[in-house]
């Protein structure tokens, strides 16, 4: 009986919601549950109702004496992304102590080509903002993510045939990507500091890496010190989700003796299924709500250079950086790709890895004002590179896989 299937049937036993949980270990049924937030969202908004779906967006809901009085759409981006940074922050921990980022030699190309693959689509975005003398150039960043959900879920179902290290390759890529993706967020994305907020937010972070390292569990007790530090972090003026990657680097990635799993796995079990469940498609569902209709249509709106740097970045920047990266690496140094790769390999995870989505959304958020035009420009550009880049990567997929299943007939026939 497969993983899959006993995961079904233990949900089945606990209820509804229990098998909806189950079904969340599926990569690619949490890919779909994120894509249909988004796409329930652009189906509202572009509807004769959608000024329903942008008042509640817009709708303000907090404690204005705290300065959280946000809207919704805001709680979504800036407070429940939150979580999700926290489990990227855990799956961080564990890469770098006991995964593919622990042996740095072992991992140098596919972190390289993570560098090399925000480079590529930050050049294409640049470089037709210079063409077309837009000027908008504060929208760099947009097209430099990629989604690992997505893109590790496309892999999963078209690149049956290709080398178990392809997989290894490409999380090890989309774990440096979304650390440098933090990074960008951080610095590119404060405007102004204030800094006995941040001086507070580590310090009730602080406060949450001595309870876990000393093994303080209890939700009552973490729950409310997380809200804190991001509280705290949000009142600073750096992005509030910062908080939540610090907290979950923060948690131990080695068991105990008296331990059967790390500290970081727990948490990733517990909270993974909230964070894909629930956080990520709200996230998408306030993300992607675009009205194409009141933005001049669609045509006006894929002729913004910004859109154009965007769905063309994200999937052709990424391959150019990517495959153009590893080429460059492999061929005037000694690094070399390992584990049975070669660089054809590399061809279609890199258009694959063109699929940005979540971390891509939140960047055109944050580069654009809401009453900018670019904004919607820019976020409905990020769907469209995504599709663009998960179709041909999935096509390339298929064709290099099924090379390499013919290769391996024909060197069995000799």
């Amino acid at each position: 009986m497969s993983k899959d299937t006993t995961s079904v049937e233990r949900g089945r036993r606990t209820g509804l919601l229990g098998t909806y949980r189950a079904k969340l270990e599926n990569e690619t049924f949490a890919g779909m549950v994120l894509l249909a937030g988004a796409l329930v969202a652009l189906v509202w908004a572009n509807s004769p109702w959608r000024e329903s779906y942008f008042s509640l967006a817009g709708y303000v809901v907090g404690p204005e004496s705290l300065h959280l009085d946000l809207s919704i759409a805001a709680w979504a981006s800036d407070g429940l992304l939150a979580i999700f940074f926290f489990v990227v922050g855990l799956e961080l921990k564990t890469e770098f102590v006991t995964g593919a980022l622990r042996d740095v030699k072992q991992a140098l190309v596919p972190i390289l080509a993570a560098v090399f693959g925000m480079i590529g689509p930050a050049v294409v975005y640049t470089v037709v903002q210079v063409v077309s003398g837009s000027g908008a150039y504060e929208g760099w960043a947009i097209p430099v993510a990629t989604d690992i959900a997505f893109a590790v879920a496309v892999l999963g179902i078209f690149g049956r045939g290709l080398p178990s290290g392809v997989r290894t390759f490409l999380l090890t890529l989309a774990v440096v990507d979304d650390l440098l993706g933090i990074t960008v967020i951080a610095i590119f994305y404060t405007e102004e500091i204030h800094f006995l907020f941040l001086l507070g937010s580590f310090a009730a972070i602080a406060l949450f890496a001595v309870l876990v390292q000393r093994r303080v569990t209890a939700w009552w007790v973490l729950v409310p010190l997380a809200v804190v530090a991001w509280a705290l972090m949000h009142a600073s003026g750096v992005h509030a989700t910062i908080a939540g990657v610090v907290m979950g680097m923060t948690v131990p990635a080695i068991a105990r003796a008296n331990e059967d799993k790390a500290l970081t796995h727990r948490f990733v079990e517990r909270i993974s299924p909230l964070s894909s469940g629930l956080v990520l498609p709200v996230f998408a569902f306030f993300a992607a709500g675009v009205s194409v209709v009141d933005s001049g249509g669609l045509g006006e709106m894929l002729a913004d250079p910004v859109a154009i740097g965007v769905y063309v970045g994200l999937p052709f920047g990424k391959l150019l950086g990517i495959w153009g990266g590893v080429a460059l690496l492999v061929t005037f140094t000694k690094l070399r790709l390992g584990s049975g790769i070669t660089l054809a390999d590399i061809f279609p995870v890199a258009i694959v890895a063109g699929i940005g989505f979540t971390v891509s959304l939140l960047i055109a958020s944050l580069s654009f004002d809401a009453a900018d035009p670019h904004s919607p420009h820019a976020r409905v550009a990020v769907l469209l590179g995504s599709l663009i880049a998960a179709v041909l990567g999935a096509i390339a997929l298929r064709v290099r896989a099924r090379m390499r299943v013919r290769a391996l007939g024909t060197h069995g026939h000799r």
